[in-house]
């Protein structure tokens, strides 16, 4: 299990790892300038955004990217939910009290929509990636 671990990083070249990181970690600062802004969420610390962004979600981005639509949402829902259970219960993110989300599902209810939500950014990421990834580097061409 662990060789077929590494042997799916090793495919990764170096181009493709450095687009991964830029987008997760650009969308990590969108999102938590938007969650700061409409006072829903945020990171305790600024250098939260690179350790959940980049060393953790693009790692699971890059072992289930061969995976269907559905199965990265799935396995996504089991990522993010596990980081977000740990944030708040470490309390490095914190809640604004009465947010919008709150107001929505009920304070009980945030943690369940945050992960239903961020999920979709592994197959949606991953489509990214490739997309970019096909653009920038050039394909070789059959011989008709």
């Amino acid at each position: 299990m662990l060789v077929a671990i590494t042997e799916k990083f090793r495919k990764v070249s170096f181009i493709e790892f450095c687009i991964y990181s830029s987008i997760y970690l650009a969308t990590g600062i969108v999102m938590n300038s938007i969650g700061i802004y409409f006072e829903i969420v945020r990171f305790e610390n600024w250098w939260q955004i690179i350790t959940c962004y980049a060393l953790y979600m693009v790692p699971v981005s890059i072992l289930i990217k061969e995976y269907s639509f559905f199965n990265q949402y799935c396995y996504g829902l089991l990522a993010v939910g596990v980081l977000e259970l740990c944030g708040y219960t470490f309390q490095t993110s914190y809640v604004y009290p009465n947010n919008i989300l709150s107001q929505l599902f009920t304070p009980y209810n945030v943690t369940l929509a945050m992960t239903l939500f961020f999920a979709i950014y592994f197959p949606l990421g991953n489509m990214l990636v490739s997309y970019i990834y096909k653009k920038i580097t050039p394909q070789k061409k059959l011989l008709q």
